[in-house]
């Protein structure tokens, strides 16, 4: 796996559906995903790679599939959507959330499902953003 196509991912019912590039074969691409939770470690599928063990030649198809598996087996499907603020810069995935008035962030990088954001509080998604951008551009994020 070269990296998570973050920028194709697809927030679902408290879940956020990764593809990524599983294997080239005859020249076809084919795809498998991973997912992340709203509830965390506490979900039996939080980080889990393709619990469905199917896998796909487009990444509709893919994002499809695993729909299909959680309306199935998830126990914790959630109407709101914990990953509607998320953004992908420098092939990293960068998730805000509002804390009441204040603002924190999750941050993946590109080749595997490890939060490696800093405990920092921020006033609005904006500041979030703009301090996340001059640490990468900075080369201060350590992968």
């Amino acid at each position: 796996m070269n990296r998570f196509f973050y920028e194709k991912s697809s927030s679902y019912q408290g879940y956020l559906i990764i593809p990524f590039l599983l294997a080239k074969l005859s020249g076809e691409f084919i795809y498998s995903y991973s997912l992340l939770s709203s509830q965390g470690y506490d979900d039996e599928f939080h980080k889990a790679k393709n619990p469905a063990g199917i896998c796909s030649t487009t990444l509709t198809g893919m994002i499809e599939i695993a729909q299909e598996h959680l309306n199935q087996y998830s126990v914790n499907l959630k109407e709101d959507d914990y990953f509607e603020q998320r953004y992908t810069y420098q092939g990293t995935l960068i998730i805000i959330h509002r804390q009441g008035k204040r603002c924190s962030y999750e941050h993946y990088p590109s080749h595997e499902l490890r939060n490696i954001a800093a405990p920092t509080l921020f006033l609005n998604p904006d500041s979030c953003i703009d301090w996340i951008k001059k640490r990468l551009a900075r080369g201060q994020v350590q992968f």
